[in-house]
């Protein structure tokens, strides 16, 4: 397929070229322009690679590492599907399941928005980001052998994009993706400057056209938009080797796997064998953990960290507790109110179900006072607001002002505080104030609707026994209001379900924040995804302010425009009161027998000291920790 003149132009090699394209014909311009291309071997959202062409592997791996040993994990709830196409939308995507597929580029884990090529050799872009080339490796192949092509990204592109909501809203300024070249695919997009996209589209899992239009062991076409516990043909490090639906799943490291000597593997996937064991309880998770049944567990419960840590294997450190720093991202948690219901439309009405949040009390009985509050949707990064806007952050403030609250440019935002009994009447008193502003008030300890008459009722859904305990500690201050509270918990299937169809009025929600935010905010909060399903804004907001400084995000042309339009969005999502902020901690617990170990300095922005990704299976260490049960 030859490039047509639009995409040249949008990256501005037919104002140099025009004359020799009215002369010789698009095949010749194809060619030359093919040659202009500036590639390289890695992208950086705004500062250059840490890591030069030619690097013999990243800095925090042992590249000696032995490639040996079965590492145990545990999942939560069940799974359904090996699609990954469908895993937002249908379905129950299986654990680990992106192990097995590549994805064009892979990123480091010691700088921050940078990805160096795996499927992909070679990438290129024009200055103004219109478009993006990604050349793909002549030696990639899947595992049957067969080589991945241009055929096979543009087929996998097009899947995402049309049967998954999030990927078509990540994708939806890609206007063509086209052959190139032999080894070559253009993505085209709808105007320049979206610095992010070409890294978006470099994490895209490449999937194989050949099987998804061939048919099963039965002769049954498959049908990429159907969900399927089929064993997909992949082109990673490993591999499904065998799996019990809903219960367990096992991958095996390809021993001929394609990319195992390219400098971005090296050092990582160690393991001969990743097991995921299910679990629908996370008080039996624990309970299987300490019964030596997996090796490894990610504790997100404070009451567990300081309470149930304390068995034999433990005292003897054959048990490793470890706390590691999170850099890599910033977290708002909290409440979601679906404004997407009537009550939930009036800000004071949100704001006063914060009043009525008791967190210091919470923390001191509940978390062992381990937490301290949200106060930030980039919470524990430098994207958070601070003081009052000045500079850059006020400058793009003002393109929104009569849109945003006005405290926005006057207070700092601060979340309620309680913890006495004073301070919490007087916070239930506020939240009274609010409530009769919005048309509400008090009959016969009910909280009413003024014209209806009718009671305000919320149900406050979960999925698991954490999520029923914080919230049967936040009903009392509610139901003092007045409020008919309903606690509900559903199973796995069922919770996702009614996410999908905004059945809810409450739901507890965390949304990560990586260091360099872009188009994923669209995602979050844009007014096109209120009504997107499988979107992840869950508060249903469509606000204006909102998706004028979601753009100011993606389209930042430095860092430091970057920082201040993230501050300026957190001020205007705070003080339009969409959740109630719950809590954080600022470090991943885990604990995990001590039959690994990993590299003396560990990626700065990994996710629990990059486990299992760099770490590797010791013999020595497991010799001393004792036979698995």
């Amino acid at each position: 397929m030859r490039l047509s003149r639009r995409s040249l132009v949008s990256s501005g090699i037919v104002a140099v070229l025009s004359p020799v394209f009215d002369k010789f014909g698009l095949p010749f311009v194809a060619a030359t322009a093919a040659q202009e291309r500036q590639w390289s071997h890695a992208l950086s959202l705004f500062e250059a690679p840490r890591y030069a062409p030619g690097f013999k592997h990243f800095d925090y791996v042992n590249p000696a590492a032995p490639k040996a040993g079965v590492v145990r994990m545990i999942a939560n709830g069940t799974f359904d599907n090996f699609n990954l196409v469908l895993g937002r939308v249908k379905g129950a995507l299986a654990a680990g399941l992106s192990q097995t597929f590549d994805t064009l580029l892979v990123g480091s884990e010691d700088e921050i928005s940078a990805e160096y090529g795996l499927l992909a050799e070679a990438v290129s872009h024009p200055p103004d980001y219109s478009s993006v080339t990604y050349r793909l490796r002549a030696e990639a192949k899947f595992h049957d052998g067969k080589p991945v092509t241009a055929e096979d990204l543009i087929f996998s592109f097009d899947s995402y994009k049309k049967h998954d909501p999030q990927n078509a809203a990540y994708y939806n300024h890609v206007v063509k993706a086209e052959k190139t070249g032999e080894r070559e695919v253009t993505f085209t997009f709808d105007a320049p400057g979206n610095r992010e996209l070409p890294l978006i589209l470099g994490q895209l899992n490449v999937l194989p056209k050949h099987w998804w239009e061939g048919a099963d062991a039965s002769g049954k076409k498959r049908d990429v938009s159907a969900t399927s516990l089929e064993p997909p043909l992949g082109n990673g490090a490993y591999r499904i080797k065998s799996f019990v639906p809903g219960r367990s799943i096992v991958y095996e490291r390809v021993k001929d796997y394609w990319g195992k000597d390219l400098n971005v593997n090296i050092g990582r996937d160690n393991f001969e064998e990743l097991r995921f064991e299910y679990f629908r309880d996370s008080t039996v998770a624990l309970e299987a953990f300490k019964a030596d049944q997996v090796d490894m567990r990610n504790e997100n419960s404070a009451k567990n960290w300081a309470t149930s840590y304390d068995f034999p294997a433990v005292k003897e450190k054959r048990v490793i507790l470890a706390e590691f720093p999170i850099n890599n991202s910033g977290r708002m948690q909290g409440y979601v109110l679906n404004t997407r219901r009537e009550m939930f439309k009036d800000p004071q009405v949100r704001r006063a179900f914060n009043l009525a949040y008791d967190f210091e009390e919470m923390n001191k009985q509940l978390f062992y006072g381990q937490y301290k509050r949200i106060g930030s949707y980039f919470e524990g990064t430098e994207l958070a607001w601070s003081g009052l806007p000045q500079g850059k952050e006020l400058e793009i403030l003002e393109t929104v002002r009569d849109k945003v609250p006005a405290e926005v440019f006057t207070t700092p935002y601060s979340n309620p505080v309680g913890g006495n009994p004073e301070a919490v009447r007087g916070n239930q008193r506020e939240a009274l104030r609010l409530f009769r502003q919005a048309g509400y008030e008090v009959r016969d300890r009910r909280l009413v609707n003024i014209k209806t008459g009718q009671q305000m009722q919320v149900e406050i859904l979960g999925q698991d026994e954490n999520d029923q305990r914080i919230a049967l500690f936040y009903k009392p201050g509610l139901d003092r209001l007045g409020i008919a509270v309903n606690i509900r918990t559903v199973d796995d299937a069922q919770y996702e379900n009614r996410l999908r169809r905004w059945d809810f009025d409450m739901v507890t929600m965390v949304w990560g924040q990586s260091l360099s935010p872009g188009n994923e905010q669209r995602d979050f909060w844009g007014s096109a995804a209120a009504d997107q399903a499988g979107s992840r804004n869950l508060v249903g907001i469509k606000n204006p302010a909102v998706d004028t400084l979601i753009e100011r995000i993606i389209f930042a042309k430095n860092r430091e425009e970057l920082v201040a339009a993230c501050k300026a969005l957190d001020r205007v999502l705070l003080w339009n009161h969409y959740v109630v902020p719950q809590f954080t901690y600022g470090k991943d617990r885990v604990a995990y027998w001590d039959r690994f170990s990993h590299p003396q300095t560990l990626p700065k922005y990994a996710r629990m000291g990059s486990f299992p990704t760099v770490w590797w299976w010791d013999a020595a260490k497991a010799a001393k920790t004792g036979t698995r049960q």
